[in-house]
């Protein structure tokens, strides 16, 4: 197990499970692409390797974007959110971000639409 750098570990502020939440975002267009589960091994993995590695809750083990779909996240950033709760990684996505097969996971339930 590798470890997240002190100064980047001691300002996350984590869940009663150990993990903190991972919004992906497009590089090119702005668009949220997904939300996902981090841990401080995650995020170590994702900043060493710059490939998206998150914590999945129900399968309780990390898992790489696109190991297994070929849909890989190259990350460009990390960002951690003025509260410390969460962190913003700006990717390059390539095909769909959703497990599903949508390019991301907001494309199919709007709960309220644009005005106009």
């Amino acid at each position: 197990m590798s470890e997240l750098d002190p100064a980047v570990a001691g300002r996350l502020k984590r869940g009663a499970d150990g993990l903190f939440p991972a919004v992906a975002q497009e590089r090119g267009t702005g668009q949220v692409l997904m939300l996902a589960w981090m841990d401080d091994e995650a995020l170590h993995r994702t900043l060493t390797t710059r490939r998206g590695t998150y914590y999945s809750r129900s399968r309780g083990e990390h898992w790489v974007k696109g190991a297994t779909s070929g849909h890989v996240q190259h990350v460009h950033e990390v960002r951690l959110d003025c509260d410390g709760d969460t962190v913003l990684l700006i990717v390059d996505q390539e095909g769909a971000a959703c497990h599903t097969g949508d390019h991301t996971c907001f494309d199919a339930d709007v709960l309220l639409a644009p005005e106009g």
